[in-house]
């Protein structure tokens, strides 16, 4: 199973994809529960090479808009080459991809009866973004989260990179807003981030509320939080 995940939001007229590098495979393997074509909006929440590499190919495949924040329309413009902490890094590369659009905090992606609010959670990458939208399912209604969840890659300096001075403070940011969201279903960018294979497995019956777990993603902010504060400390006693 892939820990990096392809989410798709169905609506009437389209679905909204998150990619991984292994784009083609996994598209061919989903073909036979939606129709390539119908995919009108592609989206993604951050510009690394684990989500986003096979982008443009599935750009080719649909036809689809690419419609990503404002700050990591440049990551996926360069290839990656513009990130502040991979950019020099020759194995984080990806096929550039032209964006068609982009989003800023609160703005919403619509189609088919779909809507997508977008939250701009930076600091992983400088636009970094959750998506929020309700689900209705046998007469209730899910508010569910696609969180990009605050983890630190190694590496990175949280006190401040030459190329994102500001990283502390959209981090700090980042985790008072997650905290404050009211939500029902939590999935992320990656599957172990909301223990996707503990709550699902192959063949198990369809249940919905398998995902509710707003205490679990509470928890797993504050962790991310508490991992983020110590190794703030630290940095800033070594100075």
């Amino acid at each position: 199973m892939s820990d990096t995940d392809v989410t798709s939001v169905p609506s009437e007229r389209m679905n909204i994809h998150r990619v991984t590098p292994d784009v083609s495979r996994a598209m061919v393997a989903l073909e036979h529960k939606i129709k390539l074509a119908d995919t009108k909006v592609l989206t993604a929440t951050h510009g690394h090479f684990d989500h986003v590499a096979g982008m443009a190919e599935l750009k080719r495949m649909t036809g689809a808009r690419l419609i990503v924040s404002e700050p990591d329309k440049e990551l996926l413009e360069s290839g990656g080459k513009l990130d502040f902490r991979f950019g020099d890094t020759p194995g984080a590369r990806f096929e550039p991809v032209k964006v068609d659009g982009t989003f800023k905090d609160s703005d919403t992606i619509s189609l088919g009866g779909t809507v997508l609010t977008a939250h701009l959670h930076p600091g992983h990458t400088k636009g970094a973004t959750s998506f929020t939208l309700n689900v209705q399912e046998s007469g209730k209604t899910y508010r569910v989260v696609i969180a990009n969840m605050g983890s630190i890659n190694p590496g990175v300096t949280v006190s401040g990179m030459p190329k994102y001075p500001g990283i502390a403070e959209d981090y700090a940011r980042t985790f008072k807003a997650q905290k404050d969201m009211q939500i029902d279903v939590w999935l992320a960018s990656h599957a172990a981030q909301f223990k996707l294979h503990e709550k699902y497995k192959p063949g198990d019956p369809f249940n919905p509320d398998r995902f509710v777990d707003p205490q679990g993603f509470k928890a797993a902010v504050e962790q991310l939080e508490k991992t983020y504060r110590e190794q703030l400390a630290r940095e800033r006693a070594a100075k």
